[in-house]
């Protein structure tokens, strides 16, 4: 069902400006997984200076981004060792695209979500899904507080029945095998108003997400009968849910569209409020959820009428 390599290499973009915990982060996911490690540094030309002081040369962004790669190599062997093999790489080019190609036959890709605040945040988490759905592979977004913690043993996962889920449930039964980790399946948007009240027709929605969430399941159970798994149905909206569950896991994965599809809101609301590192699993549609993509395009067209004179 997957698209990208689960034998591949975990890739962690190395900034200057990021905390080593996130490399820290991919560390211990290739050791976990018995997987290498690439560190990639991208850089653009375009990086303007503006010194302070008469006579001052500052490196060029390609020297900085192979100083980045040297500080996170040695703080690698100085910390664990040489028990985990890696390649480092500087690229010139745009961080999307670097990323993405480096990304290209990744298990994963390992990426620092900034401490900006606000509105920025939003803007930066709509680059980290974009990036999601051009890398074709997860994309861990690790925020720069992150250190383990035994909530690291414990992974959340949100599915709303549709296809979107599919490879988010696949990648979140795998990493929880790996890790031994229990697993929350969280199903949100149950009506508060009806959510507990018998007679009313619609308490029948509890019953009906339980059994959506059996079948969505039923396939991963059985293929890792090992995984303790809890199912979750909540009351408030997906991206509250899922923000709340963040707090208590030490991982929460999500779906998103891969390719020029727009994202999620949910998906970015979530994304942006969570506490917890975050998975950002892309969906790849089937021909067949291509035509009906296109048919409800092509519905959406015909519902505006242009007066002619």
């Amino acid at each position: 069902m997957s698209t990208w390599n689960w034998t591949g290499p975990v890739v962690v973009e190395v900034d200057g400006n990021a905390d080593q915990r996130v490399v820290d982060y991919a560390v211990e996911e290739a050791l976990s997984a018995g997987a290498d490690l690439a560190l990639v540094a991208p850089y653009s030309v375009r990086g303007s200076f503006t010194p302070m002081m008469p006579g001052y040369s500052p490196k060029s962004p390609a020297e900085l981004a192979d100083d980045s790669l040297r500080r996170a190599v040695a703080h690698i062997r100085h910390r664990y060792g040489y028990g985990v093999q890696l390649s480092a790489v500087t690229c010139e080019g745009s961080r999307s695209r670097v990323l993405a190609h480096a990304a290209k036959d990744a298990r994963m890709l390992v990426i620092a979500r900034s401490r900006s605040r606000g509105p920025q945040r939003l803007m930066n988490t709509h680059v980290s899904l974009t990036l999601a759905a051009r890398a074709g592979c997860p994309v861990m977004v690790v925020p720069m507080s992150w250190k383990p913690s035994l909530s690291d043993r414990k992974i959340a996962v949100g599915i709303d029945g549709t296809a979107l889920s599919a490879e988010a449930l696949e990648f979140a039964f795998g990493l929880a095998a790996e890790r031994k980790a229990e697993l929350v399946v969280v199903h949100a948007g149950l009506p508060a108003e009806h959510a507990w009240n018998d007679d009313d027709p619609e308490h029948a929605w509890i019953s009906r997400a339980d059994h959506l969430l059996s079948e969505a399941l039923a396939p991963w159970t059985s293929r890792y009968p090992d995984v303790k798994v809890t199912r979750f149905l909540s009351s408030r909206q997906p991206a509250a849910a899922l923000v709340r569950e963040s707090a208590e896991v030490g991982l929460v994965v999500v779906g998103v569209h891969s390719g020029p599809l727009p994202v999620d809101p949910v998906a970015r609301r979530s994304v942006a409020a969570m506490t917890s590192p975050v998975a950002i699993v892309p969906h790849h549609p089937t021909a067949e959820e291509r035509e009906q993509l296109h048919a409800g395009r092509q519905a959406r067209r015909a519902e505006y009428v242009v007066p002619t004179y």
